[in-house]
């Protein structure tokens, strides 16, 4: 499992982090070990999750990955 923190452009509130937290939360082989206004920290497989993935999902949510 490889651990990795995203930056996230466009978060504000809450709201924004529990919409983030949602969508990583859909992913499969992902676990999420935090959101906070502007980063998410994750642990996944890389051999059965990519980073494109998960900045998809974030995407999804609404924001942007800066990192």
């Amino acid at each position: 499992m490889k651990t990795r923190e995203f930056k996230i452009e466009g978060m504000t509130c809450g709201h924004c982090v529990m919409a983030v937290k949602k969508e990583l939360t859909r992913l499969e082989n992902v676990k999420v070990n935090d959101v906070q206004i502007g980063i998410a920290k994750v642990e996944f497989d890389e051999n059965k999750t990519s980073i494109a993935v998960i900045k998809d999902a974030i995407k999804e949510a609404g924001y942007e990955v800066v990192n």
